[in-house]
């Protein structure tokens, strides 16, 4: 293999490094130091930002003289030098959202929770090919604030233990905020040396007009996923599905639920669960949910049944149970349902203010000759 060769081929062995330690470092849950980590990434990009809106009137050859003031830069070739900035910003950029597709991703549990996950991942395989478009000043700070955004849509949840709606508006315009306030003050703020004094100048009037174009783009992506997320497309993060069954037969320990489950036909070999309940008329049928949630965390989670009828869904109850947060193997509520009616049914578990967490379908089955059914014991 040629050097050459080696060289295009390096985005894509970074990227598949950085996103399989990210998957097996992040691990189920969201943790404090996870997000901590990720905090210093974003630091770190918005000060290469500020460090490049400070030398954005330099030429590429003083831009090239101050690197090699420093000894370490000093021996690396100059293209290596005029490209470490930008170099270093899609390495932070790749991954901040590689750490965030894979935590959304978990948090999606439904179809179009799954569909978000999606757009993030072509926004991070989109990352690896932006490397010298980072020169350009709005795709740079569009990417900072929709990291910024996405980090402080998990940070203030867990920082408040609360996953309602207004945690969520408040951190999507507090990302976008701040990124605008970071950048006006990245290009405005210019030490002049005179007389031993610090003066701040503004910036010339050719580069006023450049604020609006190249900040705009942040508020639209925050407009953007506030309707996405009052959609129901995002999933209310931080919060994590670890596990939905219908069963029958419920009983409870110290340790776990214990739940009788259909089991699966033989030739059904590729399924993880049955999609068939068969139960006796009168017989309950319960709901099991099992829900990670960060440490301090505390809210309620409901439990809407829904039975198709036509091509509609009718809901016939919205059951609420208390959720806390800090229990690695997640949170588990339950609720139950008497005298169902055959067919088709799927179980909702949401939020307080009806944001989806996952989805159940199944298809009832009223046995009333009490035929003896092929069941299993499953532990949540």
């Amino acid at each position: 293999m040629s050097l050459q060769t080696l060289r295009q081929c390096l985005p894509a062995i970074f990227f598949l490094g950085g996103f399989v330690w990210d998957a097996l470092t992040i691990g189920k849950q969201v943790q404090q130091s996870d997000l901590i980590i990720f905090s210093t990434y974003l630091v770190a990009a918005g000060l290469i930002l500020w460090w490049l809106a400070h030398h954005a009137e330099k030429s590429e050859e003083q831009l090239n003289a101050h690197l090699t003031e420093g000894k370490i830069l000093r021996i690396l070739p100059k293209k290596w030098r005029e490209a470490a900035p930008y170099f270093l910003l899609q390495f932070l950029f790749g991954s901040l959202l590689s750490a965030l597709f894979i935590l959304y991703f978990k948090s999606a549990s439904y179809a179009y929770a799954l569909f978000w996950s999606l757009l993030l991942a072509g926004t991070l395989v989109g990352n690896e090919f932006l490397e010298l478009h980072y020169k350009q000043s709005t795709i740079s700070w569009t990417m900072f604030g929709f990291c910024s955004i996405l980090l402080l849509n998990f940070l203030l949840p867990c920082l408040f233990g609360s996953i309602h709606w207004f945690w969520f508006v408040l951190s999507t315009m507090a990302g976008a905020g701040s990124t605008h306030y970071f950048y006006i003050k990245a290009h405005q703020v210019k030490l002049v040396a005179n007389n031993d004094a610090i003066q701040i100048s503004p910036p010339p009037i050719s580069q006023k007009s450049k604020f609006s174009t190249s900040i705009i783009p942040t508020w639209l992506v925050a407009a953007l996923l506030m309707v996405a997320y009052f959609s129901d497309v995002i999933p209310p993060v931080p919060l994590v599905k670890l596990d939905v069954r219908v069963g029958t037969s419920l009983t409870k320990t110290t340790r776990d639920y214990q739940l009788s489950v259909d089991a699966i036909p033989w030739w059904q070999f590729w399924r993880l669960l049955s999609g068939d309940v068969h139960i006796g008329a009168g017989e309950r049928l319960y709901c099991v949910t099992a829900v990670f949630a960060p440490q301090g965390l505390k809210t309620r989670l409901y439990h809407r049944w829904q039975h198709k009828q036509g091509a509609n869904w009718v809901t016939t109850s919205r059951i609420g149970f208390s959720l806390n947060g800090g229990r690695l193997a997640g949170f588990r509520g339950n609720t139950y349902k008497k005298n169902l009616a055959a067919g088709n049914w799927r179980v909702i578990v949401e939020t307080e203010d009806q944001h989806t967490v996952s989805v159940d379908n199944f298809t009832v089955f009223i046995d009333a000759t009490n035929t003896p059914i092929s069941r299993k014991q499953v532990k949540i």
